[in-house]
């Protein structure tokens, strides 16, 4: 889809060369009545920015007194927000992050249970974070001796035997 063409333009007087002609001037709307500044919302007069502040009335007391041995009614209490004890929001980093990182998840959750002990709240999720960090620490502890003594005899035998292909006690060992 293209868009119409422009209209061509009217050719200039050629009586005033250079000078384009006059135009006229358009029809102005009908302006709007301008407000007076000096009223209030309510339309009284005098009431507006300039008029001085004045406290505002006392209001009135229309409700009945209290009934012989009964306290006034007092404003509504509503309960504050209980802040957070200390440790908590560590023992719930710390049991995430016994999952991920086991040993930096045992040690926040320490950190926590010392913190929430001082504090006399509940421990569970701290110690949840110390077992669980610290049986997946042992874990991969006892995996990785494993893995380096299980490597270590490997290399050890390749070295003993040399390059080539070796069997011994039913055992293939390839070594470059």
């Amino acid at each position: 889809m293209t868009n119409p063409p422009f209209p061509d333009q009217p050719d200039p007087d050629p009586s005033t060369p250079g000078n384009p002609p006059p135009v006229p001037p358009a029809a102005q709307p009908a302006a709007a009545p301008t407000p007076d500044w000096n009223t209030a919302p309510d339309g009284v007069p005098g009431a507006g920015a300039g008029a001085p502040d004045y406290p505002a009335p006392p209001a009135a007391d229309y409700s009945a007194p209290p009934a012989a041995g009964y306290a006034a009614p007092s404003a509504p209490v509503y309960a504050q927000p209980t802040p957070t004890p200390p440790g908590k929001v560590l023992a719930i980093v710390g049991l995430v992050l016994a999952f991920l990182v086991a040993p930096v998840g045992l040690i926040i959750s320490i950190v926590a249970i010392v913190k929430l002990g001082k504090a006399g709240q509940p421990k569970g999720l701290a110690i949840a974070g110390i077992v669980v960090g610290a049986l997946i620490t042992i874990f991969w502890t006892i995996l990785l001796i494993v893995l380096f003594t299980a490597f270590a005899a490997l290399f050890g035998m390749c070295a003993d035997l040399g390059p080539g292909v070796w069997e011994v006690d039913g055992v293939t060992y390839r070594c470059s």
